[in-house]
């Protein structure tokens, strides 16, 4: 999924001492629906453990994001989806260069 960052929140850590961040992705683009091009718009809300959360760390919102991942439903009582990252590229400038894979 690609898109912009539209959100970051504050880099933790969890109990086992894993880096994670939250953060939400605004994603636009056009579509095949029915032999017809369709404008699509959503936001999605992310996570992601590890190096992927250490890069994400000092990201400014509208920053361009290429991310791959799965998605989980955020927990037992939530069912509502949240895509879980494994690999993030920086779509303008290559944030250093830098992409992830786990």
């Amino acid at each position: 999924m690609s898109g912009k960052l539209l959100e970051r929140g504050v880099l933790r850590y969890t109990p086992a001492g894993v880096p994670a961040i939250e953060f939400r992705l605004g994603h636009e683009s056009e579509q095949l629906e029915a032999e017809k091009l369709r404008r699509v718009e959503c936001e999605m809300a992310c996570i992601a453990l590890g190096t992927p959360a250490l890069m994400l760390k000092d990201a400014s919102p509208g920053s361009g994001l290429n991310l791959e991942g799965f998605i989980a439903a955020r927990s037992v009582k939530s069912r509502t989806p949240v895509l879980h990252v494994t690999k993030i590229e920086y779509l303008e400038g290559n944030e250093n260069g830098i992409q992830t894979e786990e």
